[in-house]
C-alpha cells in the first residue's frame, strides 16, 4: 500500500464469543485432527453455554468488559476515517409500515393503559404474542391497509425518481453549459 493508512480497531466481542473461541481451542487440542460440522458444533456450544455455572460464565463477562475498554480507547486514539451514515433525501417517500406495524400501533395504547407499569418492550412483547395468536381472518384488515400503503409508496417513489432524474438532467446540462464539465472538447 502507498499511504499509511492506519488499520481501524478490531471491534470488540461479547462473552459468548470469548466462551466459544476458548471452547474451540479446546476442542482443536482434545481432536486435533476432526473437523465438526459447523451447525453441530453452534449447537453443542450453545447448550455448553447454557450449562455452565455463574462463576465461569463471570470470567467471560470479565475478558468481554476488559474487550470493550480496550476497543472504546482505541477508538479514541483513532485518526483514521469514520464511517458515515448515508443523509437520507427529505424528499424521498417513506417506506410504508407493514400489517404487524400497522397492528402494534393500534393494540400500543390499549395495552399501556391496562399495564401502566409496562415497559416499550414489554408491550412490543405482548403485541408480538397477540400477533401470533391472531387469526388470518382478523389479520386481514391489516393487511389490505398495508397493501394500499405499498402500492401509493410505490407510485410515490416512482414520482420521486422521475423529478430527481429531470433534476439531475437540469443540473448536468446547466453545468455544460457554463462550461464545467470534465469532457468538455475544444
Amino acid at each position: 500500500m502507498g499511504k499509511d493508512v492506519p488499520l481501524r480497531p478490531k471491534v470488540n466481542v461479547s462473552s459468548y464469543i470469548h466462551f466459544l473461541l476458548n471452547y474451540r481451542n479446546k476442542f482443536k487440542e482434545q481432536q486435533p485432527n476432526s473437523f465438526p460440522d459447523f451447525k453441530e458444533f453452534s449447537r453443542k456450544c450453545s447448550e455448553k453455554w447454557r450449562s455452565i455455572s455463574k462463576h465461569e460464565r463471570a470470567k467471560y463477562e470479565a475478558l468481554a468488559k476488559l474487550d470493550k475498554a480496550r476497543y472504546q480507547e482505541e477508538m479514541m486514539n483513532y485518526v483514521g476515517k469514520r464511517r458515515k451514515r448515508r443523509k437520507r433525501d427529505p424528499q424521498a417517500p417513506r417506506r410504508p409500515p407493514s400489517s404487524f406495524i400497522l397492528f402494534c400501533k393500534e393494540h400500543y395504547a390499549q395495552l399501556k393503559r391496562e399495564n401502566p407499569g409496562w415497559s416499550v418492550v414489554e408491550v412490543a412483547k405482548a403485541t408480538g404474542k397477540m400477533w401470533s395468536e391472531t387469526t388470518d381472518l382478523e389479520k386481514q384488515p391489516y393487511e389490505q391497509k398495508a397493501a394500499l400503503l405499498r402500492a401509493k409508496y410505490h407510485e410515490d417513489l416512482e414520482a420521486y425518481r422521475k423529478q430527481r432524474k429531470a433534476r439531475k438532467s437540469l443540473r448536468m446540462a446547466k453545468n455544460y453549459r457554463s462550461g464545467r464539465t470534465a469532457s468538455r472538447r475544444n
